[in-house]
């Protein structure tokens, strides 16, 4: 019977007995007041062996998104019956999060810093406290992102599909947008990799904004990996859900001028090429310039600021050689799910591109 009884965890200098949740504080570097920081990790260590699997949100300060996706996580009752250890930390970036910033005080990006140092530079401490006395506990993370200030994503994944139980986790987490995304020198997902750990980056949503659909989608997404790990149990009348199709790149295009933009597509559009994105005037609208599709793909990322300089990232696409049609249906088939009522009040497609070009 021994066999079947989960083990003590150790965070933070505090054990967790199987059956047993806690909140450990692990402390950062305090703030130039004297006024300690701590890191807040909150462990349910389940009764029965299973994954360690780690949540993390706000790795940069101002993605807030993921601190209301995990708290939903935490509220759900099936944790009761959970099997393994879930860690959940829903504000990495205390330090940025504190000042509704997305670097730390120091001025650096945290997911730039992994795995840190001991004695380094303020991040490179975080980073350093984050990998070694939490990753090194875990054998899976979702890493919970947004997008910049101003600028919007479509709920989607960003993995690295080389590792086979990856793929598996990024399709049972059910966006209905997958990109194979090259692992980037000093993040938390390059770490992650390293230490042979399969890691999950969600993108979904506007920095410093609680978007609903987002959250939803993205609640869903975690609760469907945790299904996924038999960490939680499988529903038996599970809906059947069709394969996603993983994009095979995506690209921004930028704007062509400096000026005020006027947004002609919805996230989520799928556009053909030479379809027009937007039209970018003078303050007073003597001049007009349409900013096209290069090609024909989904819009997956955009800005909301209407006030553009020349070459500057407008517009997210991403392109699919095979399935495009299958992907569109299931961006609308995931919007009808997770879509709030507001959401549903404009049509979620743009039509053919003579609707565009007629206005």
């Amino acid at each position: 019977m021994s066999s079947t009884r989960n083990q003590t965890v150790t965070i933070g200098g505090q054990e967790i007995a199987p059956g047993e949740q806690k909140s450990v504080d692990i402390p950062l570097a305090a703030m130039y007041t004297h006024t300690d920081v701590g890191l807040t990790v909150h462990v349910i260590n389940g009764k029965r062996p299973g994954p360690c699997l780690l949540l993390t949100a706000a790795v940069h300060g101002d993605e807030i998104n993921g601190v209301e996706i995990i708290r939903r996580v935490l509220g759900i009752k099936e944790l009761n019956k959970m099997r393994g250890t879930l860690l959940a930390i829903p504000v990495v970036n205390v330090h940025g999060f504190l000042n509704q910033a997305r670097y730390l005080p120091d001025g650096r990006d945290l997911n730039r810093c992994f795995p840190g140092s001991e004695k380094g530079s303020l991040a490179g401490r975080v980073a350093h406290t984050l990998s070694n006395e939490i990753l090194d506990h875990c054998t899976h993370c979702i890493d919970l992102h947004t997008g910049a200030r101003h600028r919007t994503n479509l709920p989607q994944i960003r993995v690295d599909l080389s590792g086979e139980e990856t793929r598996q986790l990024a399709m049972a987490f059910g966006s209905p947008v997958i990109l194979d995304a090259k692992l980037r020198e000093g993040s938390l997902r390059q770490t992650a990799a390293d230490k042979n750990i399969p890691l999950l980056l969600y993108e979904a949503g506007e920095a410093l904004r609680f978007d609903e659909f987002s959250i939803r989608a993205g609640t869903r997404g975690v609760i469907n990996v945790m299904r996924e790990l038999s960490m939680l149990p499988r529903k038996s009348r599970a809906r059947k859900v069709s394969e996603v199709a993983i994009a095979d790149d995506s690209r921004w295009v930028r704007a062509p001028s400096s000026g005020v933009m006027r947004t002609m597509v919805r996230l989520g559009a799928r556009v053909k090429k030479r379809t027009i994105l937007a039209y970018i005037t003078d303050p007073v609208g003597l001049t007009q310039v349409p900013v096209y599709s290069p090609a024909e793909a989904i819009v997956i990322g955009l800005t909301h600021l209407p006030l553009v300089h020349e070459g500057e990232a407008l517009f997210h696409l991403a392109n699919y050689s095979k399935k495009i049609h299958q992907v569109a249906d299931q961006v609308v088939d995931f919007h009808d799910t997770f879509g709030t009522a507001e959401d549903d009040e404009e049509p979620f497609f743009i039509g053919e591109d003579e609707s565009l070009e007629n206005e």
